[in-house]
């Protein structure tokens, strides 16, 4: 599902708001959780599941074309752990 998709079915689930509306909440909590992973938070969203941010330290790997040794810097990158009740959801 894309952005839009999920804009257009909250739409139809709230007929009395505009689609303009829909979309703002939509761009805000996305930016929020956007947000709050950059300053290294962690977002739990209760059932759903929870993002934070996991660090990754520097390494050698190789380029597979030619073999040769490459320096990985270390990097922050997003993780998201699914809750018990989507998981349950998910597995029926």
């Amino acid at each position: 599902m894309t952005k839009s998709e999920l804009v257009q079915k909250m739409a139809a689930q709230n007929p009395t708001l505009p689609i303009a509306d829909v979309e703002l909440v939509v761009n805000t909590i996305f930016d929020e959780i956007s947000k709050a992973l950059v300053r290294g938070d962690r977002v739990e969203l209760r059932g759903f599941g929870a993002f934070s941010i996991r660090e990754r330290e520097a390494r050698v790997g190789r380029n597979p074309r030619t073999g040769e040794s490459v320096k990985v810097p270390g990097k922050r990158v997003p993780f998201f752990k699914m809750g018990k009740d989507l998981k349950e959801r998910i597995n029926v």
